[in-house]
């Protein structure tokens, strides 16, 4: 088949839905199939990151990764990290065009928009929807007749989690094409780390000590790192930071007001290998989020695969409990109670036999649920049933 992947961005681009539709893209690859993304290019000539800088340009261009066809479409602007590309509708109707399906993945509004406008509606649409837009209240409501209109036009819609649905008006409106395909990853990396990896993490056990707890993601609202700030004050141990974002400078002065900042490690990026060896040091991973702008959590599984239990909350209509649960692979508390994550974080550090329990169960949730394999050719049963 003939597979035309619309994303926001494309790896080396951060972020959950570009680590998935790389993922995706790659499997569906290896199985024969010819696939092609089609994204904003998020980064300027010399190769740095600009979607959070409003006036940076970029370029327009295609490259290979592997035998993926990425086309990258420069943009002149962002606003509201809504990104102005006025290539975009053109290319995405010549590749429309070539495709026997195109799969977009939201939310991503420049990409509703472009595909409505590029008119093409002979070539069936697949939607993964993989969550609701909570913050930006008036950029949603200027995309909802789009997004209805799409969805309404779509084949078929895909939920990340069977929980996201129970939250998600525009998802219950559409609940009669509604399906699930949770995230998968590559769990053999995470599973069965190399000599190198595992030296990596003895070396960072050994040099932050017990316990260890580990928080990577984009430094955004809905992270809830202040939350992690505030329940590092009220428990023992270091926490390492892998990630940057708008909020570091506040978090930085928030971890010095509450006298915690020599107890946290900021890493602003790290290596795939790094970041295994982080997972396999960690006595846990936490993960505070706040809002169900986070629907998933895919560094939850990459935890889960290498044996790390994870401490999460329970955000009403989110997929993120689902995916690690409660006394299962990890423990679940309150979202934005600081005391129940630091509390929970105390059990885990105190009870290694409780850790282990978790870490066990961790490891054989990842593994059942969200192996990549099984994800690749779950998607492509879906597009068979589209195109009949």
């Amino acid at each position: 088949m003939r597979m035309l992947h619309l994303g926001k961005y494309y790896p080396p681009a951060p972020g959950g839905i570009e680590s998935h539709v790389q993922t995706l893209a790659r499997g569906q690859a290896n199985l024969g199939h010819d696939v092609t993304v089609l994204c904003v290019n998020h980064a300027d000539q010399g190769g740095k990151d600009i979607t959070h800088s409003r006036w940076k340009k970029t370029t327009s261009f295609t490259q290979m990764d592997g035998k993926i066809r990425v086309e990258r479409v420069g943009r002149w602007f962002g606003l509201s990290r809504l990104e102005v590309c006025p290539g975009l509708i053109g290319r995405l109707r010549k590749a429309t065009g070539q495709a026997d399906v195109v799969h977009l993945h939201t939310p991503n509004p420049l990409m509703l928009a472009a595909w409505w406008l590029a008119g093409n509606r002979e070539t069936p649409l697949v939607v993964t929807h993989h969550s609701d837009v909570i913050k930006q209240k008036v950029l949603q409501r200027l995309v909802d007749p789009i997004e209805a209109r799409v969805y309404g036009a779509a084949k078929l819609i895909l939920s990340d989690s069977p929980n996201y649905m129970d939250g998600s008006a525009i998802l219950h409106k559409h609940r009669l094409k509604v399906d699930v395909l949770p995230l998968g990853i590559d769990l053999d990396r995470l599973l069965n780390p190399g000599i190198v990896e595992v030296h990596e993490a003895n070396r960072l056990k050994q040099a932050y000590g017990y316990p260890l707890w580990l928080m990577v993601g984009r430094m955004t609202y809905y992270k809830g790192y202040h939350v992690a700030i505030k329940a590092l004050a009220e428990t023992r141990g270091k926490l390492v930071v892998v990630g940057n974002g708008p909020l570091e400078t506040e978090l930085r002065g928030q971890a010095q007001e509450l006298g915690v900042a020599d107890r946290i490690v900021w890493m602003s990026a790290v290596l795939k290998s790094q970041l295994v060896s982080l997972y396999h040091a960690a006595t846990a991973l936490w993960f505070p989020s706040v809002a169900r702008s986070e629907g998933f959590g895919l560094v939850q599984v990459e935890a889960m695969a290498s044996g790390c239990p994870v401490i999460n909350t329970d955000i009403p209509g989110s997929g993120v409990s689902w995916v690690s649960q409660d006394m299962v692979s990890g423990l679940t508390v309150k979202v934005g109670d600081a005391e129940q994550m630091a509390s929970a974080a105390t059990k885990i550090g105190d009870d290694e036999s409780l850790r282990q329990k978790l870490a066990d169960g961790a490891l054989e949730r990842a593994k059942k649920y969200f192996d990549a394999k099984t994800m690749v050719c779950r998607s492509i049963d879906f597009y068979k049933m589209v195109c009949k």
